[in-house]
């Protein structure tokens, strides 16, 4: 099954992907929600599909027969955005140890974060799922 790249950014209080070098030409999107985002990327492609089917451009089969996968990659800023519904700044900054108002430049995209600080959100965030995963 090919694996089709997606990475996903927040910019000016939307969502946006950009689908992998795979898909055959620029595929692109934006929503105002990461819920939205998720549900039009897989209804993008096929749209874009049925467009070059039709225009009789080359498609690669696997892609023509829906066999392929997306992997998803999130910058920092749409990572937060993705989860504030679940947890708050103040949580995120509990169980990571990051500042709260560091989070907030990297929700905003005022700031990015060094891959060891990304590594720390992460973690901080798996730790507030098996926290809630926990609860009977």
């Amino acid at each position: 099954m090919e694996q089709i790249r997606v990475d996903i950014e927040w910019y000016d209080h939307n969502f946006g992907a950009c689908l992998g070098d795979n898909v055959p030409g620029a595929v692109a999107l934006t929503a105002k929600t990461y819920d939205e985002l998720m549900k039009e990327i897989p209804e993008t492609l096929r749209f874009h599909v049925e467009g070059m089917i039709a225009d009789g451009d080359d498609v690669p089969a696997w892609l023509r027969d829906g066999e392929y996968e997306f992997d998803y990659h999130l910058d920092t800023a749409a990572l937060i955005r993705s989860c504030e519904q679940y947890a708050s700044l103040a949580a995120i900054s509990r169980a990571s140890g990051v500042n709260e108002r560091q989070l907030s430049h990297y929700a905003n995209g005022i700031k990015k974060p060094r891959p060891q600080q990304r590594k720390r959100i992460v973690e901080g965030l798996h730790e507030i799922g098996r926290k809630l995963i926990a609860v009977v």
